[in-house]
């Protein structure tokens, strides 16, 4: 049981940077995988980064392109994710998940946030 909460998204111009967070409230915090999504109008959820409790195991999804870095803190419960070179394509709902280490469907949500690239 986990529940997820986004923030830091917002309207930024094209070449400018943005640090998502997402807060994790849950018990067991190092069982879960924690991920991003992320959505734009009329598209599917995309496939970001992903990280284990462990600070250097993360993986990435194609569209990564270097200019996406997941962290997390586990003793806060956080995790972030640092976007670098905004372009007006990045233009999405970001979303933050988990799943627990065992599966490998993201089985939890957060309400996802808002980043708008203007050019």
């Amino acid at each position: 049981q986990i529940q997820l909460v986004e923030s830091g998204g917002g309207l930024v111009q094209a070449g400018g940077s943005l640090r998502l967070s997402c807060a994790a409230s849950t018990r067991t915090f190092n069982n879960y995988v924690m991920g991003w999504f992320r959505q734009a109008p009329g598209q599917d959820r995309e496939f970001l980064v992903s990280i284990r409790y462990t600070p250097t195991n993360t993986a990435g999804g194609d569209s990564v392109k270097g200019r996406f870095t997941i962290s997390r803190d586990n003793a806060k419960k956080m995790v972030y994710l640092q976007v670098s070179d905004l372009q007006p394509e990045d233009t999405a709902v970001y979303y933050c998940a988990a799943r627990p280490s065992t599966l490998s469907t993201y089985t939890s949500w957060g309400q996802g946030t808002q980043v708008t690239v203007s050019s």
